[in-house]
């Protein structure tokens, strides 16, 4: 399943026990900060971003692997035009509900 206007694009990916959320978001463009119940990796596949994690900001280009820890509030802005997948353990192959499960509620 797709989400998509001109500048911001998510697309779900599902298998055996798996989730990838594909992001495709042009430079300037942030990814509001959250919190996830679990740790997961994030894999940014094109582009440059900056990432924060906690208070620590880090400039990342790509080819880069990241381990987003659980609890953590994160974020990302696009330096560039970026491709960025966060990849996560989980049996939800709903993509209107796998976010309830992984992000952190208040």
């Amino acid at each position: 399943m797709m989400i998509q206007d001109s500048q911001f694009r998510i697309t779900h990916h599902f298998s055996d026990g798996l989730y990838a959320k594909e992001s495709f978001f042009t430079a300037g463009m942030a990814i509001m900060k959250h919190t996830h119940n679990f740790s997961h990796l994030s894999i940014l596949a094109h582009g440059k971003v900056a990432v924060l994690r906690g208070t620590e900001i880090d400039i990342v280009s790509a080819p880069a692997c990241i381990e987003i820890e659980a609890g953590v509030t994160h974020g990302v802005k696009a330096i560039t035009d970026c491709v960025w997948f966060c990849i996560h353990a989980t049996e939800e192959k709903h993509p209107y509900k796998v976010d309830e499960i992984l992000i952190k509620g208040d």
